[in-house]
């Protein structure tokens, strides 16, 4: 009886093409705004919760300062977010929205809307997908 499992059967190389055309589909929709797909992960976070410490900002991303770091000094120099260090810890850096990021949310999140509308997934899709992904990462968390 022969073990072998072909590739087109794994679950690890379907989330690899999945997660490979996600990054295709954000390129494409970010690129009128000059922004990559982790920068637009940063700018998210920071328009939930604006003002965040590095470090705050790391954990929710899960990435590391020094993937973090350069990250954030980009869209610095693009004018996305300010970087600042507060008087009483030169060691803290809070990173925040600038007018720049404020007045684009709206329509970054149209035009993702308005390309992803270009696919045959329903809203009920999506929300099926995003939880099974969700239960995906809880289990092997652990």
């Amino acid at each position: 009886m022969s073990t072998h499992v072909h590739l087109a059967d794994q679950l690890c190389f379907s989330v690899y093409n999945v997660n490979r055309l996600f990054n295709k589909f954000y390129q494409e929709a970010l690129s009128p705004y000059g922004l990559t797909y982790p920068q637009y992960l940063l700018l998210t976070a920071l328009w939930e919760h604006d003002h965040q410490e590095l470090r705050e900002l790391g954990v929710t991303l899960h990435l590391s300062s020094n993937t973090l770091t350069p990250l954030v000094r980009r869209l610095a120099q693009s004018g996305w977010v300010n970087r600042t260090h507060p008087a009483t810890d030169k060691r803290r850096l809070i990173v925040s929205l600038t007018d720049q990021a404020r007045a684009n949310e709206d329509p970054i999140h149209q035009t993702l809307a308005d390309c992803l509308g270009h696919y045959a997934l329903t809203l009920d899709d999506y929300r099926e997908a995003l939880a099974l992904n969700e239960k995906l990462i809880a289990a092997l968390n652990n």
